[in-house]
């Protein structure tokens, strides 16, 4: 079935919500780790900085994932692509959930991350199965998922690591994914690109619109830098607040992710206002505030309440910037529309592990202060990233570029 077959014949909200679901799922579980690092620290005797690299080993292996395995989304029929990939997924969590020490919940995690990367095989199928008018509601319908997902796996694995340990998320995901892959073969629609590619070429390719499309690379840019800049708090935030200054339980740390939540509505609404000609005015707003949010997180140093301050407003200014670009990069090229996801969240979870990294090396040498100047300053890298963006765009207008779509105003 081609794809514009499909476009006419199976754009559907309840689709779409299915689609949000699975991503959510998906997504989330590369999460659960988080809030536990302390616990999962003291399970299998290892110290709190290795654990936290746990965390980068999930955004590197989601980072590897989409870069050999999303572009096949260009090549393979989409659904049995996405429902093979869960699968995969789900048995990564289960050998995290079964770990018995840290090399054995390393090769899980690194699974997981891998394989869960159907959530990016689904997020430009969101856009392919929609009226070019209404591409950004649906990515942003579907990305509201995803990033509901995420927000709340870091509250679902504090609440039941309460009730059974660390291990019971990992192994209650498992089973939920195998259960919701299921539901998505019964019902998610065919999809294959018309114009399949070979392997070999489709990766060439990739390094081709890298090369030839200037507002993928700077809104790649953006989208690294800016996940890089959240990422640190990501890998740092449960070691600050199970630490002296807070002392909570990885219930309450789980707790504490629920101050994130509205900014998953913010994609949804970036969706929206992208439609409407308004992305880029939406991502400078978000950029500035990504660097108030690292003053704000600063203060919750000793003030949980500023602390939860801090997360709402980054959780917003993350989610404000990478609608805008997901929405951006998809008007480029429809026919590679996998190929460009897979460029941009390649470079967006590179940026990811970076940060993480970075934050547990700042966190080691400076505390809570070293993570928030290392915050603080990828954050002003985003804005510039964004001023770049800004130009290329100019530049294109500009020169009247009759192949490159632009969005926003």
């Amino acid at each position: 079935m081609s794809e514009k077959e499909s476009e006419q014949s199976y754009l559907t909200t309840p689709v779409l919500l299915l689609m949000a679901i699975a991503c959510g799922l998906c997504a989330g579980g590369n999460y659960f780790n988080q809030p536990l690092l302390h616990s999962i620290a003291v399970s299998l005797g290892i110290t709190e900085a290795h654990a936290a690299l746990t965390v980068t080993v999930a955004q590197v292996s989601y980072a590897l994932g989409l870069l050999f395995i999303v572009p096949l989304g260009d090549k393979f029929e989409r659904r049995r692509l996405a429902v093979g990939l869960m699968v995969l997924a789900a048995v990564g969590q289960f050998i995290s959930g079964f770990a018995l020490n840290s090399a054995m919940l390393f090769t899980g995690v690194g699974m997981a991350g891998l394989f869960s990367v159907a959530a990016q095989v689904l997020v430009p199928m969101a856009a392919i199965l929609s009226a070019p008018s209404r591409s950004g509601r649906a990515v942003g319908m579907v990305m509201s998922g995803l990033l509901t997902g995420i927000l709340l796996a870091r509250s679902v694995a504090g609440l039941l690591s309460g009730i059974g340990g660390w291990s019971t998320v990992y192994l209650v995901s498992g089973v939920v994914m195998l259960g919701i892959a299921t539901i998505l073969w019964l019902k998610l629609p065919s999809s294959r690109n018309p114009q399949a590619q070979a392997y070999m070429s489709i990766l060439a390719s990739m390094l081709t619109l890298l090369r030839e499309q200037p507002r993928l690379r700077t809104r790649a840019l953006m989208g690294g830098l800016g996940f890089a800049s959240v990422s640190a708090l990501f890998s740092t935030m449960a070691l600050l607040l199970a630490g002296p200054a807070h002392g909570l339980s990885d219930v309450a740390i789980g707790l504490v992710g629920l101050a994130g939540v509205m900014g998953a509505l913010m994609a949804s609404l970036g969706g929206r206002l992208a439609d409407r000609g308004l992305g880029d005015t939406v991502t400078a707003v978000s950029v500035v505030l990504l660097l108030v949010s690292w003053g704000l997180l600063w203060l919750g140093h000793n003030n949980l309440w500023w602390f939860l301050a801090g997360m709402l407003v980054i959780d917003l200014a993350l989610q404000g910037i990478h609608i805008n670009n997901q929405t951006t990069i998809f008007a480029l090229l429809p026919q590679a529309r996998s190929r460009l996801n897979a460029v941009y969240m390649t470079s967006y979870f590179v940026g990811g592990a970076s940060g993480s990294t970075l934050g547990t090396v700042a966190w080691t040498y400076g505390g809570w202060a070293g993570t928030c100047l290392l915050g603080g300053l990828l954050a002003i890298l985003t804005g510039l990233a964004t001023w770049a963006d800004r130009k290329a765009k100019a530049d294109i207008q500009h020169a009247g570029s009759a192949s490159t779509p632009v969005i926003g105003s």
